[in-house]
């Protein structure tokens, strides 16, 4: 639209009182800053209601106006082309005239567009008829219902099969574990001290790998700042007018309690509203969640996008239906708890053209506003920044697979969708896709920047997400250690091992534990000598080892990350980890249940539930 058609939109406004001058003056202003449409600008910043928006363009450019909910386009018609296309164009057909085919966008008509719409249609354009996106997108949602939920479904799995969760155990797989636990099974009753000290050194071995993995990679990543780390003054240096557009995928499952607090949160962000999209993706027969977000009155660059209902119902589903209709250069996902700070989403972009091509996706740090609200919130906090400060800097200075938190994961669109997007099977979308990125060449960073959730209050609540997270975790060992030959072409011996020690480790040393507490606490209260012969010196030295430094190195990285928080409250807590970790065994039990009896099983955490929920973070 030309510089006097953005007045005249603008007079034309006020002179139907749909917009005040004052109001004007200032979406002017903010378009001299942005150089972004002054339409795009009037409705995400709430000055004027899109529909009326377009009603007035219509007038204006001279053609008719179409509420396609009310006079919706001829089904047949419109399945004859992609729907990711008419989306891209913004046009869709209505239906056939004498004449040639009617077209509804949301674009300005004139003949460069008539060109495009009957390359892409293959047919004469009869006339154009006006209308909005919103309109368009809820139009192709309903059409395509079936194949937008068939590809947010399958479409990795039929694809790149071997890269999908869809199939638990691959008929090798099967057959190596049946073979080593016969082999176990045989050894207990025709070898029982040899199967018993074999069993126990290669516990207790494994078990010290991982504990000495992270403590090296948490030491490399205390001594380096981030590669990504984004000064305040090269944000104040943006310039606005340069940002790119920006989606943000919401999805929310009755999350009815949170919806005012999460508007208010993606409100603070500090990026133009007018480069914004933030899809709500709501499950289609969660009214609550619908009813309270229409309730909230969001601004105008907030779209509902509604899931259809399928098999399996989990949030990468829901998020691969909101990257069809994702249209932003750069794309977020934010969980309906989150309160990242303020500047995320710009030091995302700064990370982004100061990295290499090949950077795919920057994970900002997670952390915890309830933190100081009982034992749980407490551990959670600390673990987190253990995590997040110290572990995943260690990783990516160390050139090791990264797997990425749930939320706060900024993407290249069209890298993600290279990427085949999220496995909708697997619970644990994130991680998953932090390692096909790297096993895909891409590189994923971290970016000085906090993401603040809601901690879990609730030991039950506790138990379901994180048996989910470790369910997540070893269907993303199982799927990624199919093909070990082409894991280690891609990665090399190094990487490789990193990601066996970290996702598969991590799991293994849950569930592990339990059995050596066990032992250790049976020699303490009987003084038994009867587990003596399953304990040579050597396989005895490292038991030892892991009780004592195992647990002393995970007090004094939990203490370090309170250092650095400067969470000083919280450092003497640390020297109840052991608590925590025997939650995390009691969780690692229920998962591996689950992966056998419902792997794609997705156990709704509830939000909501903290006293400190709708309190604004400091």
């Amino acid at each position: 639209m030309s510089e006097g058609m953005k007045l005249q939109l603008g007079e034309y406004l006020v002179a139907q009182g749909l917009l005040r001058p004052e109001d004007l003056a200032w979406a002017l202003q903010i378009q001299e800053r942005t150089r972004e449409r002054l339409g795009q600008i009037l409705v995400s910043r709430g000055l004027i209601r899109r529909l009326d928006l377009y009603r007035a363009l219509a007038e204006l450019w001279g053609h008719p106006f179409v509420n396609l909910l009310e006079e919706p386009p001829d089904p047949e018609l419109v399945q004859r082309y992609p729907a990711s296309e008419m989306q891209d164009a913004w046009m869709i057909p209505l239906r056939w005239t004498d004449e040639g085919v009617e077209i509804a966008t949301a674009r300005r008509p004139d003949e460069a567009l008539r060109a495009e719409a009957e390359r892409r249609f293959q047919v004469p354009v009869a006339r154009f008829r006006i209308t909005t996106e919103w309109d368009i997108r809820q139009v192709l949602l309903c059409l395509f219902r079936s194949d937008i939920l068939a590809e947010a479904t399958y479409g990795l799995y039929y694809r790149r099969p071997w890269e999908s969760a869809y199939t638990v155990l691959t008929s090798l797989q099967f057959a190596v574990l049946s073979m080593f636990l016969l082999s176990l099974l045989v050894g207990l009753v025709w070898a029982p001290r040899f199967t018993g000290i074999a069993l126990n050194a290669l516990l207790n071995v494994f078990f010290l790998s991982g504990i000495l993995f992270k403590f090296i990679a948490s030491l490399v990543g205390a001594r380096y700042e981030r590669m990504e780390a984004i000064s305040s003054e090269e944000v104040a240096a943006l310039r606005e007018e340069e940002l790119p557009r920006y989606t943000v995928l919401v999805p929310l499952y009755r999350e009815a309690e949170v919806i005012q607090s999460l508007i208010e949160s993606l409100a603070r962000l500090d990026y133009p509203p007018e480069k914004l999209e933030v899809l709500l993706l709501i499950e289609e027969d969660d009214k609550e969640t619908l009813e309270a977000a229409k309730a909230a009155h969001p601004p105008g660059h907030f779209f509902f996008v509604l899931i259809p209902p399928g098999v399996p119902r989990t949030k990468p589903k829901a998020c691969n239906v909101g990257l069809f209709f994702a249209t932003g250069e750069f794309l977020v996902i934010y969980d309906a708890e989150d309160r990242p700070e303020p500047d995320q989403l710009k030091k995302a972009v700064i990370a982004f053209r100061k990295g290499d091509p090949d950077l795919v996706c920057v994970q900002a740090a997670l952390n915890y506003y309830n933190a100081r609200e009982n034992f749980l919130t407490r551990m959670f906090t600390l673990e987190y920044s253990f995590w997040f400060d110290y572990m995943l800097a260690g990783l990516h200075r160390l050139r090791l697979p990264i797997p990425l938190g749930g939320t706060s994961n900024h993407f290249r669109t069209d890298r993600l969708r290279e990427l085949g997007g999220w496995d909708p099977f697997n619970v644990t979308e994130d991680a998953d896709l932090g390692i096909r990125a790297d096993i895909s060449g891409y590189k994923v960073g971290v970016i000085n920047s906090t993401t603040y959730e809601e901690a879990n209050t609730q030991v039950g609540n506790w138990i379901r997400q994180r048996s989910r997270w470790i369910k997540g975790y070893m269907q993303t060992a199982l799927v990624h250690s199919r093909r070990p030959l082409y894991l280690l072409r891609r990665l090399g011996l190094r990487r490789t091992l990193g990601f066996l020690l970290l996702i598969a480790g991590t799991p293994l040393t849950f569930l592990s534990a339990p059995w050596m507490w066990g032992m250790f606490l049976i020699w303490v209260l009987t003084g038994t000598k009867g587990l003596d012969p399953v304990f040579p010196p050597p396989i005895l030295y490292i038991s030892l080892l892991n009780l004592l430094f195992g647990n002393a190195i995970a007090i004094y990285l939990n203490m370090l990350a309170g250092f650095k928080r400067r969470y000083d409250d919280l450092i003497p807590w640390s020297l109840l980890n052991p608590i925590y970790w025997v939650l995390h065994s009691v969780a690692a039990y229920k998962a591996l249940w689950q992966l056998f009896t419902r792997p794609f099983y997705w156990e709704k955490t509830r939000h909501g539930i903290s006293q400190w929920t709708h309190r604004q973070h400091v």
